[in-house]
């Protein structure tokens, strides 16, 4: 889906993610000694606001300028001391251009892309990331197609751990974690009251110090 896509999508609904941060990042990230942190395809900005209650320094990047307006949107709701951590950027994460090394945790969210677009934007992390820092990826497994529910249904999309860390191979991260991990859902057309799971694909990375 490209930009305009994303646009109308977003335009079509009050909040597309809604507000609650994701599962996964609150865990793997709660407790970490804020820094700078660049949340690439930040969509409305869950993720990069509740960084920014950590005490992080966040920049958020979406292609979708109408993500963005309701981030911005967010961010007016927030203390002041939250929402002057935050900074929303309008770009693409396939070529966006930051420091180089310029960020402490770099995070990619979903960010479901066919297998040549998916390297592009995971060579552009691992290049923001500083010294020390942490990448965390997570997104829908391949094997949700199957054995999983909801998410995109183009396998062309979903991509596995492995997939991750053989896109990064040439940087020399150390892995700390690289996981399908699951995750509860309430399935749709069932009145909410019953839940299935997702399977997701979590990878969480950290350069050496220098």
């Amino acid at each position: 889906m490209d930009s305009q896509g994303w646009d109308d999508r977003y335009a079509a609904s009050e909040l597309v993610w809604g507000t609650a941060p994701n599962q996964w990042v609150v865990r793997e990230l709660t407790g970490s000694t804020p820094g700078r942190a660049l949340d690439l395809a930040t969509g409305e900005g869950r993720n990069a606001i509740w960084l920014a209650t950590q005490g992080w320094e966040v920049t958020g990047l979406d292609f979708s300028a109408v993500a963005l307006e309701r981030a911005e949107r967010l961010t007016a709701e927030l203390p002041d001391e939250v929402a002057d951590r935050l900074t929303w950027r309008h770009g693409d994460a396939r070529t966006q251009e930051g420091p180089a090394g310029g960020y402490d945790l770099v995070l990619i969210a979903y960010l479901q892309l066919p297998a040549a677009d998916r390297r592009a934007a995971l060579h552009r992390a691992a290049e923001a990331l500083a010294p020390g820092g942490t990448l965390l990826v997570v997104g829908h497994d391949l094997t949700n197609l199957t054995e999983g529910v909801g998410g995109p249904q183009d396998p062309a999309v979903l991509f596995t751990p492995e997939d991750v860390l053989a896109d990064l191979a040439e940087y020399g991260l150390h892995t700390v974690r690289a996981e399908r991990v699951h995750r509860t859902v309430g399935e749709p057309g069932h009145g909410g009251g019953l839940t299935s799971v997702a399977i997701d694909a979590l990878v969480r990375l950290e350069r050496g110090a220098e």
